[in-house]
Formats: C-alpha cells, structure tokens, sequence
C-alpha cells in the first residue's frame, strides 16, 4: 500500500509521527571547545516537528575536527551541552539522533592538536582548501593511518555513541559520507593502501565494518543508522566502480540489523545522478532514508513508488522550520540564505519565520 511523507514508521525502536527528516546540517555555531550553546538549543527545538531529527555532524575525537566552530562529543562539557538541546527537542515532541564524524583528511594543521597533519587510509592531499580559525588555505597531504591505530578510532566512535546515549539521544547515525574519514576508505579514488584495509571491497569496507559492530554492541543495533554517498564528488571524491562498492557496502550492512541505511544520491555538487539507487535499497533491505535535492512533490513520489521510506531534507530545514506543517498545507516556503548557512549569530539560524508569524 502506498504511504506518504505524513504516514507513521517504525524506525529501530522509534515509531516516528512521519516520514520528514531534518539532514544533519553544519552551521559552524558552537561555543569555544565544541559545546553546544543556548542558540543550538533554540534553533533544534524549532524543528522537532521533523519525524527525526539528526544532528549536525559531531567529530568523536580531536582528531576529527575538521571545522571552526562544530559542537564534538567526546568531552563532558560537550555531553552537557548537547544534553540541553536533547531535553528541548524531546520536550517539544520530537526524535533525534547525533551523527558521528570523523573528518579524516579534510583537516588542516591547524585545527590538529601540535599542529600535526591530518589523518587518512592513504596519503593523497585532496584537491581545495581548508576552512581554519585564520580563513581558507590550502589542504595538506595528510597522514596515512597505520592500521594499529585504527581500534582506537574504533574505541573513539564507541565512546562518542556512548556519550550521545548519555546527553539523552534517541541514536545515531554513523557518517560514511561526503568525503569524510570513513568515506576515504570505501573509496578507491583516496584509499591506495595494500594492507588488511585498502585493494578489495571486502578491506575497503573493513573499518566501517569494524566501526559499525562495535557501535552497534555499545548502544543496539536498533539504535543506529548509517550515511553513505555513493557518487558524490565533495571533498575530491570518486570511485571507479561506485555502484559495485557500495551494492557490497549495502549489502554489509544488511547483516547489522540498523535503525536505517540514509543515502545521498547523486552528485550534491553536479546534480548528477547515474547510480541505480534501488539496488542499493533492496541489497539492504531494511528502513531506507533517502536525500539530495528533493522537494516536497519528489519525496511524495520516492515514498509513493516505494523507492524510500523517509526522505530527508537540508537547506530546506535550515530556512524552514516547521517544514512538516508548510508541505502538509501546501504552503509557500522561505528561501534558505546561503550567506548565513556557516557560522555567526541567530541571523539565518533562528529568525527564519514561522507560518504563525
């Protein structure tokens, strides 16, 4: 029978009141040390009318860091901050899950702790630059990672799941997307390694295999989901046989018993789109989110057809938050201001107004 965006579903322990997601959404807002403040508290609330809400991108470690200005979740003043946007959410009636991240190579020295390059499976400098404290320069060839340190990166997502489940989160979502730590390794375009992690899809998937048992034996496995980014081409990515790796990717975690499986489809920086997504979709077989450039009359076909189970919306949600009630009356939408996405004040984070204003 076919559902639309407005229909419960039962996502892991979850039974959510539609099918609306709010993406996760960097806004470069934190306080000093990566603590959530009062205007993330405000700005979260706003939008808990969203079936799930999951959080902005969260580094798991110093390591991770990858941004001026993004709320981490491996510290107790981090714990305690998120803890407040948590309690106004669920207060407001909503769900939200905290999303994982490690940036990998998409860091610069000076966000590193002693000014150490970052890290990455191989060492391949990716093409751009770096957003720091002193303004935009050059990414560096990072680091590559020896495989001993991956179990402590292992442990890192461990304790951040932990700590996510502690400031009172209903889950998480394990980010394996956009260019970002894990993403490097699935790819063969930035991992060249010749060891237990780089060469087949059976190693390139290996540390998201790894990061994923682990989590899951932490917090349940009904309590996690994952985003992958099968063609997406930020942060100098590709693949040369994307739908391959990520049909085997799919299908890995089909095993794991998720929350979701959340996919960017198609190239967020080309609009290209050339993968067969629901292969992807049935090698998982489980509650599948999907994401890119939809708008309310593409989410209602993708539910429709039984192409997705949710669909989750980004710059959408930043400019519009109560976007549940605007697509439920068919009303007109506020436009998203690109100046105001990344960092500053309440300016384009909490005065988007409301349709009751």
């Amino acid at each position: 029978m076919a559902v639309d965006l407005f229909a419960p579903v039962t996502v892991g322990r979850l039974t959510l009141p539609n099918r609306i997601v709010m993406a996760p959404l960097t806004r470069n807002r934190a306080a000093a040390g990566g603590v959530p403040q009062a205007m993330n508290v405000e700005y979260y609330r706003q939008r808990a009318s969203a079936g799930l809400i999951v959080s902005e991108a969260s580094p798991i470690s110093p390591q991770g860091i990858g941004y001026p200005g993004t709320p981490c979740i491996y510290s107790a003043a981090q714990v305690a901050g998120w803890r407040e946007v948590v309690a106004a959410v669920h207060a407001a009636g909503g769900h939200i899950f905290l999303q994982l991240w490690h940036v990998g190579r998409i860091s610069h020295p000076s966000l590193q702790a002693d000014g150490q390059p970052p890290v990455a499976p191989s060492a391949i400098r990716p093409a751009g630059e770096a957003i720091t404290h002193e303004g935009m320069q050059p990414f560096v060839t990072p680091r590559a990672l020896a495989a001993e340190e991956l179990p402590e990166i292992v442990q890192h997502y461990v304790r951040a799941s932990r700590n996510a489940l502690e400031a009172g989160f209903d889950g998480v979502e394990i980010h394996a997307a956009n260019g970002y730590l894990i993403d490097q390794f699935l790819r063969d375009g930035s991992n060249r390694r010749t060891d237990a992690y780089g060469g087949s899809l059976e190693n390139r998937s290996r540390l998201l295999q790894e990061i994923t048992t682990a989590v899951c034996a932490a917090v349940g496995a009904d309590r996690v989901g994952v985003r992958l980014s099968p063609e997406n081409s930020f942060n100098d990515m590709h693949d040369s046989t994307a739908q391959q790796t990520f049909n085997h990717v799919a299908g890995l975690l089909a095993d794991f018993g998720l929350a979701y499986l959340h996919v960017v489809e198609g190239d967020m920086m080309s609009g290209e789109r050339q993968l067969d997504y629901g292969a992807i979709r049935s090698r998982f077989g489980g509650i599948y989110m999907a994401n890119c450039k939809y708008d309310l009359v593409r989410a209602q076909q993708a539910l429709q057809s039984a192409a997705a189970d949710l669909v989750s919306f980004g710059a959408l949600y930043i400019a519009n938050p109560d976007l549940v009630e605007r697509f439920r009356q068919g009303a007109v939408l506020n436009a998203p201001d690109p100046e105001t996405f990344y960092g500053g004040d309440e300016h384009g984070y909490t005065d988007y107004p409301f349709l009751d204003d």
